[in-house]
């Protein structure tokens, strides 16, 4: 299902997905009952080495046949099973995920690292304790694949033996370990450490889970130990450092036959049971997981929302999402994939404040709704408390819509997800659904902003005329081209709503027109011809008026000839670059923070002089870092001034905490829980230092309103965008040169 039209619903009688499950659950069921049962029966090979083990051995003939019976059979329903769980995903809309000799590395990539457990051990506790699991389980499943091959291959070819032997039974009780110890971690960590993330969502399940874990491990230890004691401890049977000695402590020899026959009996139950419960819970992400990883890889930018038809032609008579078929298939194999770890909850800045959202339940509130309305119906991603009924196909029988309003698109949850489920394109489609199709439930601030934005083409309200007042302290030196004309400055530079109108954002504009200068930079602006990018009005569900906004920038744009854009608001650097190609806008956009990193290392903007003596900590823009992964520009830029010293707050990077204004949160009321840039200011304060640097206009008005709501004041912490700390160090530097006094060398003592 990696095709655009390979989930579409369709009559016809090509082969489906769930098809593809079905045929290879068979073919593995047939291969276990054929080969691996009768094969060996109908031959005899038989290998006659010392060294060995005897496959089957005091295991009765009846037990046998009911083994190959029983195994088949368990593996051909779970295919079945996991089969109508396909069924459900085929509901969803396309989404080319096509693989292409383009993608192929990439895919391949974004594979081994879900496989080899790369992506968990970004927590290395967590990832530790999975990966004993994970390869002891697979590791264990191997040694038994390489046993039953061996016992089926002539004798020339029996390999399982001498020193392959001593080898292959130290790897199995190495794998046995390290299954029964992530095993009792586990269970230690949800049980007895109970970490947030994990308490909130332990189900009934889980214990079943692991609970089928531990007697596999223990009961694989224990027939393994008796079926040494019952063959006389041979000395080859050393290299089984586990059971080899625990198979010493068996005194009585009249049990031996029938206490490995027992333990053997409870192993095998164990695994029959494991294949019973694989598809019907969260045990299925073995399989999902690693094919949601390989399909992670898109055309679309990181940065960029899914494109829509123009909704000023089309004939759809819905938009966004709020049934299950609204989604992709894609989107709906993400249900199926989460494996419930919570990180995506642990660091969800509305969830830390007290917000009604949890990323991870929009997830499984989907799949929720997924299993009640499919046909057939299947379990839910897990289980659900008895009093939840789900009465229809409407992802709001789940979902609320102050859920979806909460989120502040930061993308913390996309970045910490260990299997690469796409939870913002989620949230965004509904609120795609709930501006376009029912804009009453909409929260009145954001209304006020759409019907400013489509008014006076910003969200301030603000006219249009306003737009250049920030340049009247620069004089005549800002250039202003009115859109009509060919444009023939090297650069154009997206001042942004923000930074035209904005009390303190203006002072960002200034600085960066000072430091454009400085270096030589030959730019205009557009002044009362540049409209918002519409950032706002799409993050907040409202294609209309971001297409309405888009259509004029580009054609704008695209007028005067415009290919180099510079602008310091990285949500319309994320619109420009990842999102007009999708209405034709094609430009080389650049983000100040990129910008001034390479002037400074050229050597056109000299920071010789420049002197700050302050330590400062960078705050980490959403759209600057997790969306476009730009993290080290604006670090390198203030680690460049004299005197500095850069700390970092204890969320940074990847995990940075977002300011709460994403998303159109800015022009939001926050009524409930903490404000979100209250507590990330905080945060900042907390790491003493005496400045913080924004690369971004809405962290810098969300961050210093949250330092001074504090009480801290500008002499004690001062708040200002990277450009505006560099002015001012650059300045310092240079006023303390020309006050510098050179006293002249004595001319001897006055004559007398």
């Amino acid at each position: 299902m990696t095709a655009t039209d390979e989930a579409a619903p369709t009559t016809s009688k090509r082969i489906r997905p769930h098809h593809l499950v079905i045929g290879l659950g068979a073919g593995i069921a047939l291969f276990a009952a054929l080969l691996g049962g009768w094969l060996p029966l109908l031959t005899g090979w038989h290998d006659d080495s010392p060294v060995r083990r005897e496959v089957w051995g005091n295991v009765p003939s009846a037990v046998k046949l009911a083994f190959y019976i029983v195994i088949p059979v368990a593996i051909f329903i779970g295919a079945l099973s996991f089969s109508n769980r396909t069924k459900n995903w085929q509901r969803g809309g396309p989404d080319d995920r096509s693989t292409t000799p383009k993608n192929v590395k990439r895919r391949m990539a974004d594979f081994r690292a879900g496989v080899y457990m790369k992506t968990l051990l970004r927590d290395p506790a967590a990832g530790v304790m999975h990966s004993l699991i994970y390869f002891g389980f697979l590791i264990l499943l191997a040694v038994t694949i390489i046993l039953e091959i061996d016992h089926q291959v002539p004798e020339g070819m029996k390999f399982l033996h001498g020193d392959v032997y001593r080898a292959y039974v130290l790897v199995g009780d190495a794998a046995g370990l390290a299954l029964l110890s992530g095993t009792v971690w586990a269970i230690v960590r949800r049980y007895v450490q109970r970490p947030y993330r994990i308490r909130i969502k332990s189900k009934p399940e889980h214990a079943l889970i692991l609970g089928t874990f531990l007697v596999l491990a223990v009961s694989g230890f224990g027939a393994e130990v008796w079926r040494i004691a019952l063959d006389g401890r041979p000395e080859f049977e050393q290299w089984a450092f586990v059971s080899y000695p625990l198979s010493g402590l068996i005194e009585d020899s009249s049990t031996l036959s029938g206490g490995h026959q027992i333990w053997w009996l409870v192993h095998v139950a164990s695994f029959v049971l494991f294949l019973a419960i694989l598809p019907v819970t969260m045990l299925r992400h073995m399989f999902t997981s690693p094919l949601n990883m390989y399909l992670r890889d898109k055309e679309r930018p990181k940065g960029a929302m899914k494109a829509m038809p123009n909704l000023m032609e089309t004939e759809m008579e819905s938009f966004g999402a709020s049934t299950v078929e609204d989604f992709t298939w894609k989107q709906l194999l993400d249900t199926d994939s989460c494996t419930m770890c919570g990180r995506c909850t642990s660091v969800c800045p509305a969830h830390a404040t007290g917000k009604p959202l949890d990323p991870r339940e929009i997830v499984l509130k989907t799949g929720e709704v997924m299993a009640a309305t499919g046909s057939p119906k299947v379990s839910p991603p897990i289980g659900l408390d008895g009093e939840i009924t789900i009465g229809a196909d409407s992802l709001f029988e789940r979902i609320t819509p102050e859920e979806v309003w909460a989120c502040t698109s930061c993308k913390a949850c996309d970045e910490i997800c260990p299997v690469n489920i796409e939870i913002l394109d989620k949230i965004l489609d509904m609120r795609r659904y709930l501006s376009l199709m029912e804009p009453d439930k909409a929260p009145t601030e954001l209304t006020k902003a759409w019907g400013s934005m489509e008014s006076s083409g910003n969200p301030w309200g603000m006219s249009s005329s306003e737009r250049t007042k920030w340049a009247e302290k620069l004089g005549d030196s800002i250039v202003v081209v009115d859109g009509t004309e060919a444009l023939e400055h090297e650069y154009l530079y997206w001042v942004g709503c923000a930074g035209s109108f904005d009390d303190k954002n203006q002072k960002v504009t200034q600085s960066m027109a000072k430091l454009l200068q400085r270096a030589e930079i030959d730019f205009a602006i557009l002044g009362p011809a540049e409209n918002c990018t519409g950032d706002p009005a799409r993050r907040s569900g409202n294609e209309y008026i971001f297409q309405m906004l888009a259509m004029q920038n580009v054609e704008t744009l695209n007028g005067m000839g415009v290919r180099k854009i510079i602008t310091q608001c990285p949500h319309c650097f994320n619109t420009l670059m990842n999102e007009y190609p999708q209405l034709g806008g094609h430009y080389e956009v650049m983000h100040h923070s990129k910008l001034l990193e390479q002037l400074v290392e050229s050597g056109r903007l000299d920071l010789s002089r420049a002197q700050l003596d302050d330590r400062i900590v960078y705050h980490d823009s959403c759209y600057l870092g997790r969306h476009n992964d730009i993290y080290m520009a604006p670090r390198q830029v203030i680690g460049r001034l004299g005197g500095v010293e850069v700390v970092e707050a204890p969320r940074n990077g990847t995990k940075g905490m977002c300011c709460g204004a994403g998303g159109a949160r800015m022009f939001m009321e926050e009524t409930v829980g903490t404000k979100v840039n209250d507590a990330r200011a905080e945060e900042l304060v907390g790491t003493g230092a005496s400045r913080i640097a924004t690369a971004c206009p809405f962290c810098y008005i969300m961050i210093d309103d949250g330092v001074k709501g504090m009480g801290v004041d500008d002499e004690d912490v001062k708040v200002a965008d990277i450009a505006m700390h560099l002015v001012e160090a650059i300045e310092q530097g240079e006023t303390a040169d020309a006050m510098s006094v050179h006293v002249p060398q004595s001319l001897g003592p006055d004559p007398v």
